[in-house]
């Protein structure tokens, strides 16, 4: 029997895969100013959303802010998977080093992807940490950027003498160098009892929400119409070009329209979706009701709409990875989807 994990892992793939997708199609298509505002408002909703709300359950709240901000990136983004070290240099000057591959760019993706887009991340969330945390003197300095060719992103988070300018909360100093390494320095999480379906489910939240969030911001920057037709292509392309990796994770054959079916109800069972499937005769026929929808789940209206079309057509460019065509066709019915797939034969 297959691991249960495999699916929620495969999900993390594939809606990491999406995002990274997204970001080329965006910026290739719209160019690197777009993409950076994206980048920018997409990170400063993740901020509003989730940096005050976790920030007292990684136990920071007695912490000096620098040093507060810095084990909060090294923590969070550990529970993404997602490789970032920490290193003090006083209580009002902390570094962060993110290591690579660099999850937000990974693999070849990083050369496609402007320097626009790593600074709307950094103007985004960490130059709102001041903002947050009530302190008008805490910015974020960077010292290496990794598009622009040095070596990789870095910098540190650092109180001021004096308040800061909206301006002054995120600067760079680029002849400046980090402290070394200590691995006796690592913040760990104050419950350390992560268990391995624990890990993968955190890691699958993780590249669903910037999907979730990402799709918003997008429509905010070029509006509903356009931001629905890029996310919807990039879709199509990224189920086509992920399909086999993630059969391979959870056992997937590339069969009939009952395989199809089968695969799609792994799938959703690992976002933790309920899924009822029902195969016709002969098997070149297949319905599945998926209920639950967690990719749309607590939206409104207007942000569910925008983001389910897009959504369904990851799974469509799955299934017309095939050998076997298929027709998919897909209705909404409450708080689910009605899927129905036949063999083109």
């Amino acid at each position: 029997m297959a691991d249960p994990n495999n699916a929620i892992e495969a999900q993390a793939v594939m809606h990491h895969q999406y995002f990274l997708g997204l970001q080329l199609m965006v910026a290739s298509t719209k160019g690197p100013d777009i993409v950076g505002d994206w980048m920018f408002r997409l990170f400063r909703r993740q901020h509003e959303e989730k940096f005050l709300s976790s920030f007292e359950k990684l136990g920071l709240s007695d912490l000096p802010p620098a040093v507060a901000s810095a084990k909060y990136h090294v923590l969070s983004n550990a529970m993404g998977g997602v490789s970032v070290e920490y290193m003090a240099e006083s209580d009002t000057k902390a570094w962060v080093r993110f290591r690579y591959p660099r999850w937000m760019y990974d693999g070849a993706t990083i050369c496609g992807i402007p320097v626009q887009a790593s600074r709307g991340f950094l103007r985004g969330w960490y130059a709102q940490n001041g903002v947050s945390l009530g302190n008008p003197r805490l910015g974020f300095v960077c010292v290496s950027e990794d598009m622009t060719g040095q070596f990789g992103l870095c910098g540190y988070f650092r109180e001021f003498d004096h308040d800061l300018t909206e301006d002054e909360r995120l600067q760079f100093a680029p002849d400046e160098t980090p402290p070394p390494y200590k691995a006796e320095d690592q913040p760990v999480p104050p419950d350390s009892q992560w268990s391995e379906e624990r890990l993968a489910k955190a890691n699958r939240n993780y590249a669903m929400e910037y999907i979730r969030n990402g799709m918003q911001a997008l429509v905010s920057v070029i509006g509903a119409e356009e931001a629905g037709a890029l996310a919807t292509r990039a879709a199509r392309l990224i189920g086509l070009q992920t399909y086999q990796h993630l059969a391979g994770m959870v056992g997937g054959r590339d069969g009939d329209a009952a395989d199809a079916a089968q695969f799609l109800s792994t799938m959703f069972t690992g976002m933790g979706d309920t899924c009822v499937t029902e195969t016709m005769s002969p098997r070149s026929a297949a319905t599945l009701r998926q209920s639950g929808l967690r990719i749309v789940r607590g939206l409104d209206d207007t942000a569910r709409d925008a983001l389910l079309a897009p959504w369904i057509e990851l799974w469509r460019g799955a299934l017309s990875s095939y050998r076997i065509r298929k027709e998919v066709d897909v209705t909404r019915d409450g708080d689910s989807l009605l899927w129905t797939i036949r063999d083109i034969v």
